[in-house]
């Protein structure tokens, strides 16, 4: 798929990227080069592939046991903070 300059001034608008002129002729090959790999991926055959319903069909996720490792250390972790009152980082109100 070949897209034109005006597109990829317009796709790099809605990205909210500043493209230079002489970027542009880059950006149009690399960017059709994708669309058309794109293209065909969805050309492929895939009506005998079974929908997975999950990546793990058939195996078993191993899973480490729900234990804590480490325990509470609020007072520790909020020494480092500005302000704290009641156990609670203060923060500056934003929204007014």
């Amino acid at each position: 798929m070949s897209l034109t300059p005006s597109q990829i001034e317009s796709i790099a608008g809605l990205a909210r990227l500043a493209l230079k002129a002489e970027e542009v002729p880059a950006y149009t090959e690399s960017l059709g080069r994708i669309l058309g790999l794109v293209e065909q991926l969805g050309a492929a055959d895939t009506s005998r592939v079974e929908p997975m319903a999950h990546p793990l069909t058939g195996q078993v996720q191993r899973l480490r046991p729900d234990e804590i490792t480490s325990g509470n250390q609020r007072e520790l972790n909020q020494r480092n903070a500005p302000e704290v009152e009641a156990g609670l980082y203060l923060v500056p109100r934003v929204i007014e």
